[in-house]
């Protein structure tokens, strides 16, 4: 996140192409999402690949920053795009999302910073989600979309 700072330091809140990674966190049948602090509003687990890190290894940490929850990456949902982000400090992006399923392996979901709630909702209720690119992630679960995780890809303790 540091690099983004500095980015943002130099440029202001010019609009930028962002990578970001996350997850559909499944546990019985239901999918856990996030209520955002810095928006009121509901969303999948994941954010900002860091400098040096592969997609995988960006979901894996922003899950157990999030949540609290170690997780294994399943399957591959795809690359989803978010063409207009723009958050509450007037800060513009592209974001580019790589989508993964995963189980959990181990904890219980806690909030925190990022986070009002953490729920896990059933098919039957999903909430609304404020992001294209976790809309089309969602959309491609439904729809029966699933790539392996690259082994060469996964992270190191998997």
């Amino acid at each position: 996140m540091d690099y983004i700072h500095e980015l943002r330091r130099v440029i202001g809140p010019r609009k930028i192409i962002l990578n970001c990674a996350g997850a559909l966190i499944l546990r019985d049948g239901k999918i856990l999402f996030q209520r955002r602090t810095d928006n009121g509003k509901w969303g999948l687990i994941g954010g900002l690949v860091e400098m040096n890190e592969t997609y995988e290894e960006a979901a894996l940490r922003e899950i157990r920053e999030e949540t609290g929850l170690e997780v294994r990456l399943d399957s591959f949902l795809g690359i989803f795009h978010n063409h207009d982000m723009v958050w509450s400090n007037g800060d513009a992006a592209h974001v580019i999302s790589a989508m993964y399923t995963a189980r959990i392996v181990s904890g219980e979901p806690r909030i925190d910073g990022e986070s009002y709630e953490l729920r896990f909702f059933g098919p039957d209720e999903l909430p609304e989600l404020f992001a294209e690119d976790h809309i089309a992630a969602l959309k491609a679960y439904f729809d029966g979309v699933r790539y392996p995780v690259p082994r060469e890809n996964r992270y190191r303790g998997q």
